[in-house]
């Protein structure tokens, strides 16, 4: 599966950021990462958050999003199939899926860092 093949395919999957687990704080990371505009350093922050993401939760969330993908005839599922089955978070459609998802997280938050998952500081206290 090329690069541009999975970008498409991560388009096409059924995922929101709001369904999973995972950290956004972490996924805000790609987020910027992707606001500057500097493909090497999208691709390094993709590489250092995926398997993270992929713990906490976006694992499970990948492969049910593929299998529906894969009853639908959606072309190139049975590919990354595989292709999760053996990178896991390094593979490409998982890379593309974070950037997506990432991509998704800077247009709803729009630079709100509270939006983005971060914590205001010093923390709020407790009424």
């Amino acid at each position: 599966m090329s690069p541009a093949e999975a970008n498409e395919l991560a388009a096409a999957l059924d995922l929101d950021i709001d369904d999973m687990g995972i950290c956004l704080a972490c996924l805000s990371f790609v987020s910027f990462a992707l606001d500057s505009g500097n493909e090497r350093k999208v691709a390094g922050e993709i590489t250092r958050v995926a398997p993270d993401l992929w713990d906490e939760g976006l694992a499970q969330a990948v492969r049910m999003a593929l299998q529906r993908a894969q009853e639908r005839r959606v072309g190139n599922a049975d590919a990354a199939i595989a292709e999760v089955e053996a990178n896991g978070p390094r593979s490409r459609i998982v890379r593309a899926i974070v950037r997506r998802l990432a991509a998704d997280l800077s247009a709803r938050a729009q630079g709100d860092l509270l939006k983005m998952g971060f914590e205001p500081w010093p923390p709020r206290e407790l009424a």
